[in-house]
């Protein structure tokens, strides 16, 4: 059994454990988004950070992939940590401010601003869908490609798949394919009352009457009223 401390109180857990299964044995609170049971762990979004207390100094590790050490003393929710990850929500709304996830992780946190520039890219590179696909489904039809600002998500060559069996199964994990929920001025990015109701990440005339997922996804509702409208004339 590992001993460390966590907010103050001593907890011994087993070899392997990490530090985010260890405060959720504890019952204490800490928000994930790329993190989901059943996948690996990956570490992309950064929101789980707790500060480690090292004597004189401190770190912030992302608790989904740092294992539970002999002696460690760590804090959830410092001060260090909230402004770290109201920070990492600010720069997740600025890339997918349509997301009901990140969204409802932003009021949970009280982000009452969004200071960074729109960018509207959508995808977050959580690495959800590519873990589902490879882990889960079995296929790994799908992977990140390139590096930076030129990295992307797409098939190899972005030629059309031999192995994607079409299960769907990338899109319900995806925290941005979501019914939308907001406007998409960056003065308006918390909240819109729904003003953007365009299809969150089908496009429509490809899947036809295909709907994602979510439950319920009013976009896709709404887009496939005049579809059906128009069928009957």
């Amino acid at each position: 059994m590992t001993k460390l401390i966590i907010n103050g109180l001593e907890v011994s857990v087993e070899k392997g454990t990490t530090l985010l299964e260890a405060a959720q044995f504890l019952g204490f609170p800490i928000p994930t988004l790329c993190h989901m049971e059943g996948l690996t762990p990956y570490g992309a979004c950064r929101l789980c950070v707790v500060e480690l207390d090292e004597g004189e100094s401190s770190r912030l590790v992302s608790s989904c992939t740092y294992p539970a050490e002999e002696g460690l003393v760590v804090r959830t929710s410092s001060a260090r940590v909230v402004r770290a990850r109201k920070m990492v929500l600010e720069l997740l709304l600025a890339s997918c401010p349509q997301s009901k996830t990140i969204q409802d992780l932003a009021a949970a946190l009280e982000v009452r601003q969004q200071r960074f520039k729109q960018e509207h890219e959508d995808c977050i590179y959580c690495g959800r869908c590519i873990r589902m696909c490879e882990e889960q489904m079995m296929a790994g039809a799908i992977g990140f490609q390139g590096r930076g600002e030129h990295r992307s998500l797409g098939t190899p060559f972005d030629a059309k798949s031999e192995v994607c069996r079409l299960c769907g199964g990338c899109m319900y994990v995806c925290p941005a394919c979501e019914l939308r929920c907001t406007y998409t001025e960056p003065d308006k990015a918390i909240c819109g009352a729904c003003a953007n109701l365009s299809p969150p990440c089908l496009e429509v005339n490809t899947f036809d009457d295909m709907m994602c997922y979510m439950e319920p996804c009013v976009a896709c509702e709404i887009e496939k009223k005049p579809r059906e409208e128009n069928s009957k004339e």
